[in-house]
């Protein structure tokens, strides 16, 4: 990305300033953006950097909401840690259970609302699904037969 120049420097502070992104435009304008590019080698691997990162931060705050309700579900049939936090912390049992419970779902709130902000301040949703409607016309037909029931 750093050896190749922009074709158009214009057009290619444009799409820098918008974080390559031409989901949001009208089709009249897109026509131009879209032709740019398909000529310019480093317009077009920003881009895919940009959405990387997008797809990036998508999956790890799923991931993270996902992991916080594991630990929330497995919470109850932990037994050791009953254990550690009445001997070697001196902790009483229900407290402690508490104090996790509410660290769990303030953290998959937490995470919930970051998928949220990542999702609605991204193009990562469209993105994945223009990724998924070309996976989908490659596929053969009869797996995508399966689809239309």
């Amino acid at each position: 990305m750093a050896r190749t120049h922009c074709t158009d420097r214009v057009v290619g502070d444009i799409l820098a300033s918008w974080r390559y992104d031409i989901s949001g435009i009208t089709p009249q304008m897109r026509k131009d953006y879209e032709q740019h590019f398909k000529e310019c080698a480093h317009c077009r691997a920003r881009q895919q950097f940009h959405r990387s990162l997008d797809v990036t931060l998508a999956v790890l705050t799923s991931l993270a909401a996902v992991f916080f309700l594991f630990a929330l579900a497995v919470m109850k049939h932990v037994k050791p840690l009953e254990h550690v936090a009445f001997n070697v912390f001196g902790l009483d049992i229900t407290d402690t259970y508490r104090m996790l419970v509410s660290a769990g779902i303030a953290g998959l709130c937490f995470s919930v609302i970051a998928l949220a902000l990542v999702m609605t301040a991204t193009p990562a949703s469209s993105y994945l699904r223009e990724r998924a409607e070309l996976l989908e016309e490659r596929l053969p037909a009869a797996i995508r037969a399966f689809r239309s029931r």
